[in-house]
């Protein structure tokens, strides 16, 4: 039996047991005149946590266990002599006879994982049986322990709060000690890289091109120069968008807050939101074959025979259309928020509109406004695809807008997914990239933190 429909009768049996203990509860409340100690509901929910999360933690665990138990079963009788020792053939007469006995195929290619079959339903059969019994088991025991408790005097809702809170607290924790997983997880493989290849070569270096297929244990740290792809990032990412974003979205933001009406505005808002939803991998098609031919075509035009069809300039400013709602929708919010008093003040001194929304309006709203430019230059500096499809692979470092760059997030895709081993310096180069990145990005954010607090300080 799968997980999910354990899951599912851990849920039936759940709702069941909330059905029953608000029903007890209500007949608590008409017994003694309806002084109960919580209400109908937190009964209900009391019962329904002691039925389905019990349960749930047992149906986690049990589907790590169970494919183990059946696989030690199969080998474990006599069907399983056929099987050769070790190598890549007793790996798919497995595979084979246990797809066959899920019923995710129909056949088997090897006459020797037919016998296999047989000892492979009866395993699943068994535990099967097996995990569906201590699923009830433990349900009812759950339900017991729950309604032995339930009193008129017992104090359902502050049990109810308190499982509440210690499940919230451990989903922070989760977000927690993930981000920290990956934090540590780049560090060591950071300094495995940076005892292959000197920092400063790396950090300062200007040429970048790692060969996978290289001696690993005498890398060239020439060829692994970060300042070109860094400098791609910043320039597409954070210079080249930005100047499309930041006008547009702020532009966009004003009218929709300040001058269009009502009903112009339940149009634009939801309609400007909705390339927040379009797949970047649209915007890198979009990018390669309309906006950078065109580009190119009229360099050309005009006499820049050196154009490329992959440019700087045609990733950068499909990725700064792209990123328009991050600015505008958070720029909207905190121009929105803005009392309307302070709008009324500034135009019964005298001010104009104009005057209003740039002395009094913008100034007000300028944390949101910073914090959504943050936003969407993160957003801009970690997009791939835009970039792999419009912006080449070439690590240049140049400040020619027609020229083909690279960036970090490109080059982390293209180590990890070479042809190096694991261990190899250009394959590790691409957890140092990413925590570099990681580094720069947080630097942003505790610099655009700063800049907030020296505006809000000068404003107030």
């Amino acid at each position: 039996m799968s997980p999910a429909i354990l899951l599912l009768l851990a849920l039936g049996l759940g709702l069941a047991g909330w059905l029953v203990a608000r029903g007890r509860a209500q007949a608590f409340a008409s017994q003694s005149g309806g002084r109960i100690a919580a209400r109908p509901s937190y009964h209900g929910w009391y019962a329904a946590l002691w039925i389905a999360l019990p349960v749930t933690i047992f149906i986690v665990i049990w589907s790590v266990v169970s494919p183990q138990l059946v696989m030690a079963h199969v080998l474990a009788s006599p069907e399983a002599s056929v099987l050769p020792e070790f190598g890549m053939k007793r790996q798919s007469l497995i595979s084979e006879a246990r797809a066959v006995a899920t019923g995710s195929a129909t056949t088997v290619f090897n006459p020797e994982a037919r016998q296999l079959i047989g000892p492979f339903e009866d395993a699943l059969t068994r535990y099967n049986w097996i995990g569906l019994a201590l699923t009830l088991i433990i349900a009812l025991a759950g339900a017991a322990w729950a309604f032995l408790r339930l009193k008129p005097d017992f104090t359902a809702r502050t049990r109810v709060e308190k499982a509440v809170m210690t499940g919230l607290l451990l989903a922070s924790l989760v977000a927690i000690l993930t981000t920290l997983g990956i934090v540590v997880s780049l560090v060591f493989e950071t300094i495995r890289f940076f005892g292959m290849v000197n920092p400063i070569d790396f950090l300062f270096g200007t040429h970048w091109g790692p060969d996978p297929m290289a001696n690993p244990d005498n890398p060239d740290p020439t060829r692994y120069g970060a300042i070109p792809l860094f400098w791609g990032t910043i320039y597409i990412g954070a210079i080249i968008a930005m100047i499309v974003a930041l006008p547009l979205g702020l532009m966009s933001a004003i009218y929709l807050t300040q001058y269009a009406s009502p009903r112009w505005r339940k149009v634009l808002k939801p309609a400007l939101e909705v390339l927040a939803g379009v797949p970047t991998v649209v915007y890198g098609y979009f990018a390669a074959l309309t906006v950078a031919p065109f580009i190119r075509d009229l360099a050309v035009s005009v006499g820049i025979s050196n154009a490329s069809s992959e440019s700087a300039l045609a990733a950068g400013m499909v990725m700064g259309v792209m990123i328009i709602p991050f600015v505008s929708s958070m720029a909207d919010d905190s121009i929105a928020a803005v009392p309307q008093a302070m709008r009324d003040g500034s135009l019964a001194l005298g001010a104009t509109t104009n005057e209003t929304i740039r002395r009094v309006l913008v100034p007000a709203a300028l944390p949101g406004i910073v914090a959504g430019i943050m936003l969407a230059v993160s957003r801009a500096i970690g997009e791939t695809m835009i970039v792999v499809m419009a912006a080449g692979a070439a690590a240049n470092l140049s400040a020619n807008p027609l020229e083909a760059m690279t960036t970090v997030t490109f080059q982390i895709v293209a180590m990890l997914t070479g042809e190096g081993s694991f261990d190899h310096p250009a394959t590790l180069s691409a957890f140092a990239l990413g925590f570099v990145l990681f580094l720069v990005t947080l630097a942003l954010n505790f610099i655009a933190l700063r800049v907030v607090k020296r505006f809000r300080e000068a404003y107030e």
